[in-house]
């Protein structure tokens, strides 16, 4: 891969991770209930998220799930009844001020399999690597390290996204005491997780 193609890569990186998403929704979400320190366990979950879509375009399995319809709604609805469920929670959440320092409403395992779910259960994410990721590839050169190298940039450019998103949320957090204030948001939260599944729930193959 040359310098030229990475960076080409490493701006679509950019705009990946900068685009509104369930992770990003995600992250906010975390880092508004928990703060930012246990908030990195979601964003450690979503990055491997990521490497579980990148493995399965690499394998080629991303192809097989873009003409098989049976594997492509078995996903894309398992993803939409997560996001909604995330969704329904968030929502029924408690309106309390939280103190980060006493809070263990949520493990960093249970954090990490969310994050991790959240991105592994989005085949419009993996149809997404599917149409991008190929054309950084050069044929001709081993393709493993190439891989390694698209899959690196992603993780470290979704972090750095993830965690402005989280430190934000967790900095609203510690200014927010009024009970109708976290309950707005935690509506708010909610009602985007529900939006987003409704979307992904609108994803058809080769669009």
């Amino acid at each position: 891969m040359s310098l030229q193609t990475w960076l080409a890569f490493l701006v679509a990186c950019w705009l990946i991770s900068l685009s509104p998403g369930a992770g990003a929704i995600k992250s906010m979400s975390t880092g508004m209930r928990y703060g930012y320190r246990k908030g990195l366990f979601n964003i450690l979950g979503l990055q491997l998220g990521v490497v579980f879509l990148v493995a399965i375009v690499a394998a080629g399995l991303g192809a097989l799930m873009a003409t098989s319809a049976m594997a492509f709604n078995l996903i894309k609805w398992f993803g939409v009844a997560y996001l909604v469920w995330l969704g329904i929670a968030q929502w029924r959440a408690e309106a309390t001020a939280v103190r980060m320092e006493t809070d263990h409403g949520a493990s960093p395992r249970r954090l990490l399999l969310e994050g991790f779910l959240v991105n592994a259960s989005n085949p419009k994410g993996i149809i997404f690597m599917l149409a991008v990721l190929p054309q950084f590839i050069d044929p001709t050169a081993p393709q493993a390290p190439q891989y390694v190298i698209c899959a690196a940039s992603l993780i470290v450019t979704d972090i750095i996204v993830m965690s402005l998103y989280t430190l934000l949320a967790a900095r609203v957090l510690r200014a927010l005491r009024d009970p109708g204030h976290i309950r707005w948001l935690n509506r708010s939260f909610g009602g985007l997780f529900i939006g987003a599944g409704v979307l992904l729930g609108t994803f058809r193959r080769g669009t």
